[in-house]
Formats: C-alpha cells, sequence, structure tokens
C-alpha cells in the first residue's frame, strides 16, 4: 500500500461538508429581532470561520449594529440549541470527498479531522454523515491546548506518525496557518468559507473538486500509486 505510514488531515467545515446552509438558517434563527436583517447563504460563506460567538458578532457588523455583550450571549445559546437540534437538515458532503477517502484509506493512508468546530457538534456532523469511520483520530479545540491556527492542534491529529509523512485538506487561512506551524504541506479546496479566496492563500495546491485530490496527495508526498487506487 503506496500511503502506509501517510497521515491526511481534513478540516470539517467548508472542506468536507458544505454547513453553510443549516448555519444561515440557525444564524437567522437566532437573529430575529436584532435589527438585522436575513442574511443569505453566499453571504453567510463569508461570515464563517472563527466559531459561533464571532459568526454573530459579524452578523451584528454585517448589519451595521453594536451589540450589548449580553445579547451575544443569549443569541449564541439560542443559535447553538437550534444548529446542534438541526445539524445536518440542508448540508451535505462536498461531491466525490468519500470516494478520495475510501481511496486513501485503501491505500493505507491515515485520515485525521482538524477542527475547530465544538466537539459535540463535529461528532454530530459527521455522525449524521456516517462519515466518523473514515477517521483514525478527530481532533476538535477541546482536545488540545490551542486551536489552530497553532501547530498544536495540527500535530495532535498527526500523532502517532510522523509530520514528515503529512498535508492537510483545508479551505481557509486557519487550516493553511496550522499546516505552516507544524511544517507540513497544505491543499485547500476553493469551494470552501474563505475571505480572500482560497486560491490567493499562498497554499502548495488550491483544488476545485475532490476528484483532483488523490493525484495531488501523491504529488506532494512524491510517491508512486497503484492504477487501481487513483480516481
Amino acid at each position: 500500500m503506496p500511503l502506509n505510514g501517510y497521515t491526511i488531515v481534513f478540516d470539517l467545515d467548508g472542506t468536507l461538508v458544505d454547513t453553510a446552509p443549516d448555519l444561515v438558517r440557525a444564524l437567522n434563527v437566532c437573529m430575529q429581532g436584532s435589527g438585522v436583517d436575513p442574511i443569505s447563504t453566499p453571504e453567510v460563506r463569508n461570515l464563517v470561520g472563527q466559531g459561533a460567538r464571532a459568526l454573530i458578532e459579524r452578523a451584528f457588523a454585517f448589519g451595521g449594529i453594536t451589540p450589548d455583550p449580553a445579547d451575544v450571549d443569549a443569541r449564541l445559546v439560542h443559535f447553538l440549541e437550534d444548529y446542534s437540534a438541526n445539524i445536518a437538515e440542508v448540508s451535505t458532503v462536498f461531491d466525490g470527498a468519500i470516494a478520495c477517502m475510501d481511496a486513501l484509506k485503501q491505500a493505507g493512508a491515515r485520515l485525521s479531522i482538524c477542527t475547530n468546530k465544538p466537539e459535540m457538534l463535529t461528532h454530530k456532523l459527521l455522525d449524521a454523515f456516517a462519515l466518523t469511520p473514515h477517521f483514525d483520530a478527530i481532533v476538535c479545540p477541546e482536545n488540545v491546548s490551542a486551536k489552530k491556527p497553532d501547530a498544536a492542534h495540527m500535530l495532535a491529529a498527526i500523532t502517532p506518525l510522523s509530520p514528515k509523512k503529512a498535508l492537510m485538506v483545508g479551505d481557509s487561512i486557519a487550516d493553511l496557518g496550522s499546516a505552516r506551524a507544524a511544517g507540513i504541506p497544505a491543499i485547500l479546496m476553493s469551494h470552501g468559507y474563505s475571505t480572500p479566496p482560497a486560491a490567493e492563500l499562498g497554499a502548495d495546491l488550491v483544488l476545485d473538486h475532490f476528484s483532483a485530490l488523490n493525484d495531488a496527495v501523491y504529488h506532494l508526498f512524491g510517491v508512486r500509486p497503484n492504477p487501481q487506487e487513483t480516481l
């Protein structure tokens, strides 16, 4: 198996799963009565990235409103309750992601999740799409001393294998920063939630679809695939 001993670390939101539709639904529910007009899914894609509290604060800023911190706290509770209860109502796994991961596993790779999404929500989302069995490790902010873009988060997702045989697949500056801090290559998916666009962040590679990922992984690792293990 050509990828035996190698680790591919995946981000979750915006990389493997398009969670923006459920995030925008929950956000608009929790923002009712705030004075902020309903936000569209394309607009929320540009607001996602630093957690639920930041999402709510950015929504207020998007509406030109400076909120009371207590109001943010209350809306955060409402958001988390609604999002957790309906986490996979309209979200979808990005096209080609499962087939790609299956091929990487068949080639011997170890797959990990490295996400800033809270642990409870991460496991709930992965279970909703039956993705959990694909991963050898699932590392959330609660599991490490510092979250992405800190190297500690990335390295925890690679352990017990060597960072010298690992790479990151993400969609944002936090993913790239964590990979750089850990000293590993980074592939960014252009379909994610990055502002500025992923193509402008300086990743080793930027891909538009998962159908290109397997060849990119072999290229960056300098490994020759078996013909039956590529897509």
